[in-house]
């Protein structure tokens, strides 16, 4: 678990440092657009990486068990524009009954 959160920690400086050596490199001239695309998903990824890891991971394995269902329900509920809370309502609903029933 620990190699995960330096992991994490890692890319979130990295990160970081892009982002305030982008201006010092550059001088105040704009970025061309299809780089800046690909600076704007860096902390996108970053986060889509962290949840992927600790919904599907327990240390070296990979777990299937309640979170899934959970994060399935989320999953389809923001597919079909659900607002927010019923999101992260009904994901933590459905976790919850998941882990009950088993």
């Amino acid at each position: 678990m620990t190699s995960v959160w330096l992991a994490v920690a890692t890319l979130a400086l990295a990160t970081a440092a892009l982002k305030l050596a982008g201006p010092l490199a550059l001088g105040g001239r704009p970025l061309r657009p299809s780089m800046m695309s690909v600076v704007e998903l860096l902390a996108s990824a970053l986060l889509a990486a962290l949840v992927v890891v600790e919904t599907f991971g327990k240390g070296r394995e990979l777990v299937l068990d309640a979170r899934v269902l959970g994060a399935a329900f989320a999953v389809i509920a923001v597919w079909r524009r659900a607002p927010m809370v019923v999101v992260v309502l009904g994901a933590a609903a459905v976790t919850a009954i998941a882990r009950l029933l088993s």
